[in-house]
């Protein structure tokens, strides 16, 4: 049972904590491989910045876990966190079915999670999550350490896929 009393940090994972360099490639043709991109996640290496901001915000808050992956990721997910020494906490993923906009999906989920904790901070690399969280009163750390990618910057708010 998680402490309520504590607030809540809550993180990104593609390009927060893992850097998803190696399958933008699965994006980048006309054609979009779902289906690869997020097969080949269990391969992705961690981004030593996000880590150390996760490891240290456990200290004082509850980690949770805040991604626009598909909920049928989620073994994969647990497991790649777990394997990186990353803080347990629970992992809010996207629905089967649900395309909107990562903004969308993110910040419902932050007001949802706000009615019953205070959240420290999010932290997240898609800057149009991280301008509507702000406008909402969140306090935000944009995840600037990976290399950025327009083709998922496209898949996060065109296509509500990841």
């Amino acid at each position: 049972m998680t402490n309520s009393s504590r607030p809540l940090a809550v993180f990104d994972l593609d390009n927060t904590l893992a850097d998803t360099a190696h399958r933008q490639h699965f994006l980048e043709a006309r054609s979009r491989d779902w289906g690869a991109f997020f097969a080949a996640a269990p391969q992705d290496p961690p981004l030593a910045e996000g880590v150390a901001l996760a490891l240290k915000s456990a200290e004082e808050c509850e980690v949770v876990y805040l991604t626009g992956r598909p909920a049928r990721c989620r073994r994969d997910t647990v497991d790649w966190l777990a394997a990186h020494g990353l803080p347990q906490g629970r992992v809010y993923m996207r629905a089967s079915g649900d395309f909107r906009p990562a903004r969308s999906t993110k910040l419902e989920i932050l007001r949802e999670l706000a009615r019953g904790r205070q959240i420290r901070m999010l932290v997240d690399d898609d800057e149009l999550v991280c301008q509507d969280a702000r406008r909402a009163g969140f306090r935000v750390v944009h995840a600037d350490w990976a290399t950025p990618s327009a083709a998922l910057k496209d898949a996060q708010e065109r296509e509500g896929r990841t």
